[in-house]
């Protein structure tokens, strides 16, 4: 399966300044047609889509190098209010046995007793319970759930951007967010010390969101057919 990668926000920032090399002021740049463009969405149920998003975690290896990882099977929906975004939803579920680091061997004792324990604890979950602007950005608090225990989380995330409907597709949203976690949090405690006292596996677990999300269509009723 294709990988997907957080960098597409740093991606878009490089070809926006790139565009604006050598581009006469009275012309508008890529950016500003970008930003002009930006519209706020429509309120409406926005469910992921798992083709064009990715829920990817990092972890740090012998205090020296991150090793990523990907969740690939997972789903997730943002109830959006668009005169109100503070009363909109969140939530996600991954399965945890869809966890992907690139080596099998890692992959398999990542979902035994000494990690996720995947047979026992099939899913990690997230359940909005509060939404609140800052700055720029939204704040966005509720209970996530890994290892069968749950714990109230706060993270900062970015509406990016929208797309209108198509013949294909509902409207489109762009989301981005990144917070961290303190695994033993969740009973995963496996791992020891280097002799310098440096863990082979840091406590801190940082997790990605980039997440592409089309508004649900309602399947329109069907027309009853005529009395004979």
């Amino acid at each position: 399966m294709k990988r997907f990668s957080f960098l597409f926000t740093a991606i878009l920032v490089a070809f926006i300044a790139i565009s604006q090399m050598g581009t006469e002021a009275s012309q508008p740049t890529f950016a500003e047609r970008f930003i002009a463009d930006q519209k706020d969405g429509d309120s409406g149920v926005y469910t992921f889509d798992r083709a064009h998003s990715a829920i990817g975690f990092k972890v740090k290896h012998n205090g020296l190098i991150e090793i990523p990882g990907f969740f690939r099977d997972f789903t997730g929906s943002v109830n959006y209010d668009a005169k109100d975004v503070s009363k909109s939803t969140v939530e996600f579920t991954a399965k945890a046995t869809s966890i992907d680091t690139g080596n099998t061997g890692r992959d398999n004792h990542l979902r035994s007793a000494d990690f996720f324990e995947v047979a026992k604890y099939p899913e990690i979950t997230f359940k909005s319970t509060k939404i609140v602007k800052k700055g720029k950005s939204w704040l966005v608090t509720g209970d996530f759930t890994m290892k069968g225990v749950a714990r109230s989380i706060t993270f900062p995330f970015n509406i990016v951007g929208w797309l209108p409907a198509t013949e294909r597709s509902g409207a489109r949203m762009g989301i981005v967010a990144a917070t961290s976690l303190n695994r033993r949090d969740y009973g995963i405690n496996y791992g020891n010390n280097l002799p310098s006292g440096i863990p082979v596996i840091s406590d801190v677990i940082n997790i990605e969101f980039a997440i592409e999300a089309p508004m649900r269509r309602e399947t329109p009723a069907a027309t009853p057919k005529p009395a004979e």
